[in-house]
């Protein structure tokens, strides 16, 4: 095996399975899993792309498609520092990180759902701030909770690290996961999977896969993936795929599928490019991954393969003029994609084939949402666009609350929680 090869395998370091069986843990569980899932109701947005991992909200509900400044404001919040994570929510409870450059310090804060009153701020990490990209922010990733716990990742010192916060602020753990080092900083968000919460490490030296158990934070599994000059940014996913659940991440240079509950290489595919910033999308049977540097790809392969599938399983591809950072939305066989210039795509999910295309004013790095027959996107300048979704292009509104937006809108029983460069605000019919 040459060593070009070997750095595309994954050396897979089974912990959890060498771990003696827990009392009251089913056999046939592996002896980590003995936590009961997190059980998010339909009224939370517990991590990053919502409860489902698919940019697509809670049914029967009717967010508002117009506002400004003073129609269908809730409530508006200030929030200190800087950062590009997209709200958490749980219960009563919204959580954000944040950052604050002068200070060097790494935090995150909780507000209070009803009123915007920030309940408090827990500061996590002091020092030692990294060389980011000027979009970037040292607070860019998204929480994720399972209802006891809030799991946050922070790069700082030249170190990536993982927090484990009550939902009171207090710190339960803090896990030093390894060595980091980026052109660009940070801003994969945590996956919580069954009692694990997995964190992605893409850097420009010994990159890794890591998966801790929610609780404890002890390291269950751990692999290597590949590491190049520019690195990569995207955020692992999970969904059942095919028949089984896979966890999948994207970049350098390939597509990877993983066993989520060991860390197991199940497939991989050439392409699309080298660094990735999105997360990728999938479907009940297939996988689609946006990738943007050197060149803006976009393949779609079938996920039910396994080893090496470049040559048996991309069902179509498409080479330039595609998303880099914003996320792709998959809704009713449609592909939906907003390219970081501003150009607006749906594909046929299944083709590829164009349904149409349109320009929308701005630069793009927030993802787009689809919620109560509508979909949401914000561009870098604050401006959010609704259109309705399917085979034509029906622009519905645009709104713009004068300041800039990175971060993902969530929307839940008809408000939108948003975040702004300088507010989180609540955007609902009084």
């Amino acid at each position: 095996m040459t060593h070009m090869a070997r750095r595309f395998l994954c050396c897979l370091i089974p912990l959890g399975l060498l771990m003696p069986a827990l009392p009251g843990v089913a056999a046939d569980r592996p002896a980590w899993d003995d936590l009961p899932p997190a059980q998010p109701s339909a009224n939370d947005w517990p991590w990053w792309r919502g409860p489902n991992r698919d940019h697509i909200a809670p049914p029967q509900q009717s967010p508002p498609v117009r506002w400004s400044a003073t129609e269908n404001i809730i409530w508006k919040a200030a929030v200190p520092g800087q950062g590009h994570g997209s709200p958490c929510l749980w219960g009563d409870r919204v959580f954000l990180p944040s950052s604050d450059s002068e200070a060097q310090t790494q935090s995150l804060l909780c507000y209070d759902r009803k009123t915007g009153r920030r309940l408090w701020q827990t500061e996590l990490h002091r020092g030692g701030f990294v060389k980011l990209h000027r979009k970037n922010t040292h607070a860019s990733a998204t929480p994720a909770c399972d209802g006891r716990l809030v799991f946050m990742t922070f790069v700082i010192q030249n170190a990536i690290w993982l927090d484990a916060l009550d939902l009171d602020g207090r710190i339960v753990w803090q896990k030093r996961l390894g060595d980091f080092r980026s052109m660009h900083g940070y801003g994969a968000s945590p996956l919580v999977y069954r009692s694990l919460v997995i964190v992605a490490a893409d850097s420009m030296m010994k990159s890794f896969l890591v998966a801790l158990h929610r609780r404890t934070g002890e390291v269950v599994w751990k692999v290597d993936r590949p590491s190049y000059d520019l690195g990569t940014y995207a955020s692992p996913t999970v969904g059942r795929v095919a028949g089984r659940e896979q966890l999948l991440l994207h970049g350098p240079y390939k597509v990877f599928s993983y066993d989520p509950a060991n860390g197991a290489l199940l497939w991989n595919c050439d392409g699309p490019s080298e660094s990735a910033s999105s997360t990728m999308t999938f479907g009940d049977t297939r996988v689609y991954s946006n990738v943007g540097f050197p060149k803006r790809n976009l393949l779609c392969i079938r996920a039910d393969g396994s080893g090496d599938v470049t040559q048996t399983h991309v069902a179509w591809s498409k080479e330039g003029g595609m998303a880099y950072v914003p996320s792709l939305l998959l809704a009713s066989g449609l592909l939906y994609m907003v390219e970081d210039s501003g150009k607006a795509a749906c594909f046929e999910a299944d083709s590829g084939k164009v349904v149409w295309e349109t320009k929308l004013d701005g630069k793009f790095s927030s993802s787009p949402v689809l919620a109560g027959g509508h979909i949401y996107v914000v561009s870098e300048k604050g401006v959010m666009f609704v259109f309705k979704p399917g085979r034509q292009f029906v622009l519905e509104a645009t709104n713009d609350l004068g300041d800039g937006g990175f971060a993902m809108p969530v929307i839940l029983g008809g408000r939108i929680y948003l975040r702004t460069l300088q507010s989180l605000y609540c955007l609902g019919r009084p």
